[in-house]
């Protein structure tokens, strides 16, 4: 038996008390104070998470934009030095080995965040695919992952580094905190404003630690991957294994602003040019509870009085005081009526557009029928 692995900083946790679960072989923290407390703290102010979980390739040498450019769905070619992007890999059909995010660090030299529980699933993909001078690394073990999120982000992390450059949404720069080189990117998984910091794992307590120290009088909290999913759902951010997998394609997911069909052939082209011409097979919808109950990953679904497939995501919206959730429904199914199988109950549910939560106008679900 594989003895799950454990975060630079997992003393840190168990000092604060945090319930630790075993998530992807990893011992993480799913709570601190609780819950509720840990999402409503980076909705109003910010939240401090460890994500060291998070697998951290790079591909450098000769060729190595062009190696990514057949192997995800973006366009590699509009990343300047200092640039990430939303992607993924695909398959030969156009389904997903994984979601990720792409930096570029310079030119041929890379560096992908990819899911815990991929890492080398990933790693493998990309080195089967390798040519030429490509260099494929798995640099997991050389990175803590930081994520600082919420409102008061910027605020917080200014107080431990005054001279932070002004980084736009989807940039990352290099960046001394506490002594220790970090790599800061502004991006996050929570529907707020946010930076992901990595860092050496030696120097990653003290950067908690400080980071902690600056943001607690504004109302910072550490939380853990509890209040992490009901952020990203409310957000309607999509979490691989439960609404991602490699029978689905983006498009089905409603990922298509992040496909570039004209970049040019890449892996799964022809499939995804497929359904982007005769339409996807089915679509991912956003639901929230009529009824009372909340609808849990695998929950039964019925549509049109027909059984359709299981609950994605599902759970309670902090935010929005709301029982909300995802569903992969056959294009052609109805909207109406909607239901849930909760415990042998059939509960009421209704279409409602995703994002459920946007940050700037911070508004309830619109119905699919009504305004946006």
């Amino acid at each position: 038996m594989i003895a799950p692995q454990r975060s630079p900083i997992h003393d840190r946790h168990l000092a604060a008390g945090a319930r630790i679960i075993d998530f992807a072989g990893w011992e993480m923290p799913v709570q601190y104070s609780g819950i509720l407390g840990e999402h409503q703290a980076v909705r109003s102010a910010a939240g401090l998470f460890d994500v060291s979980h998070m697998g951290e390739v790079s591909i450098q040498g000769r060729g190595s934009e062009g190696f990514l450019q057949r192997l995800t769905m973006n366009d590699v070619r509009t990343l300047e030095d200092g640039g990430a992007q939303y992607t993924g890999l695909l398959t030969p059909r156009g389904t997903l080995v994984d979601d990720l995010i792409l930096y570029r660090l310079e030119r041929d030299l890379y560096l992908l965040i990819v899911n815990a529980a991929n890492t080398r699933k990933d790693y493998d993909w990309l080195l089967e695919h390798r040519r030429g001078d490509v260099q494929v690394s798995d640099r997991s073990a050389e990175h803590a992952l930081l994520a600082l999120q919420g409102p008061l982000a910027e605020e917080i992390l200014r107080r431990l580094a005054p001279g932070l450059p002004d980084l736009r949404r989807f940039t990352h720069a290099g960046i001394p905190l506490r002594g220790a080189a970090c790599r800061v990117a502004r991006t996050g998984y929570t529907g707020e404003d946010g930076f992901e910091i990595l860092a050496p794992p030696a120097r990653a307590g003290a950067l908690w630690d400080a980071l902690l120290e600056a943001g607690s009088p504004l109302g910072l909290l550490p939380a853990g991957l509890g209040a992490r999913d009901t952020l990203r759902l409310e957000a309607g951010l999509l979490l691989y294994g439960q609404d991602l997998d490699e029978q689905t394609t983006p498009l089905e997911a409603g990922l298509g602003r992040f496909v570039r069909l004209d970049k040019g052939d890449f892996m799964g082209r022809e499939a995804l040019v497929r359904q982007s011409r005769d339409g996807v097979p089915r679509r991912l919808i956003g639901f929230e509870m009529v009824d009372a109950g909340v609808a849990r990953h695998g929950y039964p679904v019925w549509s049109g009085g027909q059984p359709r497939g299981p609950v994605a995501s599902g759970g309670f919206a902090p935010t929005l005081k709301k029982n909300i959730g995802l569903v992969y429904l056959p294009a052609e199914a109805p909207l109406e009526p909607l239901e849930i199988d909760i415990r042998g109950r059939r509960a009421a549910a209704r279409a409602v557009r995703i994002p459920f939560y946007h940050r700037r106008h911070r508004s309830t679900p619109a119905a699919l029928s009504g305004e946006a």
